[in-house]
């Protein structure tokens, strides 16, 4: 009967609104536990609730205890000019500290849980894979890759706006990265690996132009076309007698790779960091320096902008983590111990200094 159907009705819809009381109050209940502000937990929503709680609890898995950002914390990512990331080994963004906003415009909410492959340049997707976790290796060969240290330049979507304002994700920008850290490995199943990395946006602060720096202009084959006259009290070199040269030519032969993949990142995402390699000094011998670089586009001359074409060139900044003059005073001094030494036995003069010099530059390299 028509009676029978409303009492029906009017059961089924309070037992739904039942439920849905429920589930409210779990998900509150869910959302308190998140040790967030009562002003963000306020503006979650479901999936929201969800996809934080499995991130704090894959992240409280990892550390075996609660994670708390200290004063300390903070004052190293100041340090750093950037932020911490924490990845499965799928990708997913289990953990990130909150000043990941400044950099990115989305704030630490909205990221944990997300995979990174959806923020990042489709290009870039190899690379960070290579990274998450080796493909076709064996286990002699697995361990040192868990090992070895991770340093690659990657593309991720950023909302900042030039002026510092947040925009629509929609209309977000490419913001390059450059990421170092290592794998975190746990023995424990029911414990989960990832990976570990500080992300710093490229290019790095200005701070970096110091009395032990240089600024250089290449062409897109790494050939000088300018260069400042620090590299001279530097390098021993005048501006001018770099000109047309390539900086594989001062590289060490060891260390071409690395200028080899910073080529390759900046040709690719038009801005990358070197990484530690060595430079040749003028006077003889090797410095350790680093090269952070990105690439400039071409000018062409219009009615607002007269003159001449200026094609596509890569601006570089280099500075050292070693002294050179520091290191050449130490040489002068060892051949002159070793003098006093061998007074007459130039050959025995020759090769020993030779040997400690290149004791002594590793050793001071590795102390720097």
């Amino acid at each position: 009967s028509l009676i029978e159907r409303n009492l029906v009705r009017a059961i089924s819809r309070e037992a739904a609104r039942r439920r849905r009381r429920v589930e409210s109050d779990v998900f509150g209940d869910l959302s308190r536990l998140l040790p967030l502000q009562p002003s963000i937990r306020a503006h979650l929503d479901k999936p929201s609730v969800i996809r934080l709680t499995l991130s704090y609890i894959r992240m409280h898995t990892l550390l075996k205890e609660e994670f708390e950002a200290s004063q300390e914390t903070n004052m190293y990512l100041g340090i750093l000019e950037g932020f911490v990331m924490v990845l499965s080994t799928e990708g997913d963004m289990i953990f990130l500290s909150d000043n990941v906003s400044k950099y990115m415009g989305l704030t630490q909410t909205e990221l944990m849980g997300h995979n990174i492959f959806e923020y990042t340049h489709p290009c870039d997707h190899e690379e960070i894979r290579t990274s998450l976790n080796p493909q076709n290796v064996n286990l002699k060969q697995l361990e040192v890759w868990y090992g070895e240290k991770r340093d690659f330049v990657m593309r991720i979507k950023s909302a900042l706006t030039h002026r510092g304002r947040t925009a629509n994700l929609k209309s977000a920008t490419w913001k390059v990265l450059h990421c170092q850290g290592r794998a975190k490995v746990c023995v424990d199943p029911s414990a989960v690996s990832c990976l570990l990395l500080t992300c710093r946006p490229l290019p790095l602060s200005h701070t970096l132009l110091s009395r032990y720096t240089f600024t250089s202009q290449h062409s897109m084959d790494m050939r000088f076309t300018y260069c400042d006259q620090r590299v001279t009290s530097l390098l021993g070199y005048r501006p001018e007698e770099l000109l047309g040269r390539s900086i594989y030519d001062l590289c060490h032969a060891l260390d071409t790779s690395c200028l080899n993949k910073n080529h390759l990142n900046l040709c690719l995402k038009n801005q990358s960091v070197s990484g530690q390699y060595r430079m040749l000094v003028k006077g003889g011998g090797y410095v350790w320096v680093e090269s952070h670089s990105a690439v400039i586009p071409s000018v062409r001359p219009s009615r607002s902008r007269p003159g001449i074409p200026q094609p596509l060139c890569i601006l570089s900044v280099t500075y050292f983590l070693t002294l050179p003059q520091l290191f050449c005073h130490i040489i002068v001094s060892l051949k002159s111990l070793l003098l006093c030494i061998f007074p007459s036995d130039s050959v025995a003069l020759r090769s020993t200094s030779q040997g400690y010099c290149t004791f002594l530059y590793k050793d001071l390299s590795n102390i720097q």
